[in-house]
C-alpha cells in the first residue's frame, strides 16, 4: 500500500516509517530536514516541506492510498501559536483534492469519543492539560475537529503515557467507561496499532483509547 506519513522525524513516526517498511508498504514522508530521517530505502520517497506549505502537503499525498499523522503538539508552557492546527487544515484540504480519503492519527483521552462511557480520565484530563499545557490542548482539539469534522474515513488512536520501552505485541484498545484500557504504552506499540488500522475496520470514524 501506498502511505504518506507526517511527523515522520519524531520519536513515534520514525517507528511508523520502519514498520510500514518491514510490512512491504512504500512509504512517502514529507518532512522539513529531510537529514532528520536518518534512513534510506527503495520504498521512501522524501517530500520536503512544512505542513503549512499547501503544495508540499498536496504533492506529499498524491497518489496514496492513506495518510498516518504521528504529529503532536509541543509540551513546552512557552510555546504558543496555531501552526500544528492551521496546517492540519491544509493537510485535510489537500487530502480531499487528491481523493485520499483514510487518515489515521493521535489524540489523547483529553478528547471523549461519543462511544465513551462516564470515566475519570474525561474529569482530570482535560482541567491538568489546560492548566499545565493549554496551548498543546487547544492544538489538539483543533487538530482533531479538523478531521472529524469532514468527510475523512478516519481512526485517531487516543494515546495518555507513551514510554520508550521495547514493543510488546500486548495491545489493548476500546472506548473509556467500556473496555479495559490502561495508560501507559511503548511507542513500538503505538506504531504498530496506527500501521494496523490500515486493514482493521473496526475502529473507522472512531477514536479508540489504546494502551499496553
Amino acid at each position: 500500500m501506498r502511505v504518506t506519513v507526517f511527523g515522520a522525524t519524531g520519536a513515534i513516526g520514525r517507528l511508523v516509517v520502519q514498520r510500514l517498511l518491514d510490512d512491504g508498504h512504500q512509504v512517502t514522508a514529507l518532512v522539513r530536514t529531510p537529514a532528520k530521517l536518518s534512513l534510506t530505502h527503495r520504498n521512501v520517497t522524501v517530500v520536503t516541506g512544512q505542513l503549512t506549505d499547501r503544495d508540499a502537503v498536496e504533492e506529499a499525498v498524491t497518489g496514496a492510498e492513506a495518510v498516518i499523522s504521528a504529529l503532536g503538539p509541543s509540551l513546552k508552557r512557552s510555546e504558543t501559536g496555531t501552526a500544528l492546527s492551521e496546517g492540519t487544515r491544509t493537510l485535510v484540504e489537500a487530502m480531499a483534492a487528491q481523493k485520499v480519503t483514510r487518515f489515521i492519527g493521535l489524540a489523547t483521552p483529553s478528547l471523549a469519543d461519543s462511544r465513551d462511557g462516564p470515566h475519570w480520565k474525561h474529569k482530570v484530563l482535560p482541567v491538568l492539560a489546560g492548566v499545565l499545557f493549554p496551548n498543546a490542548l487547544s492544538e489538539l482539539t483543533s487538530m482533531t475537529d479538523a478531521v472529524t469534522g469532514s468527510g475523512l474515513d478516519y481512526t485517531i488512536a487516543r494515546i495518555t503515557n507513551p514510554t520508550n520501552g521495547p514493543a510488546t505485541g500486548r495491545i489493548r484498545a476500546g472506548f473509556l467507561g467500556h473496555d479495559r484500557v490502561g495508560s501507559a504504552m511503548s511507542r513500538g506499540d503505538i506504531a504498530a496499532f496506527l500501521v494496523s488500522q490500515l486493514t482493521d475496520t473496526r475502529y473507522r470514524r472512531a477514536m479508540p483509547a489504546i494502551s499496553n
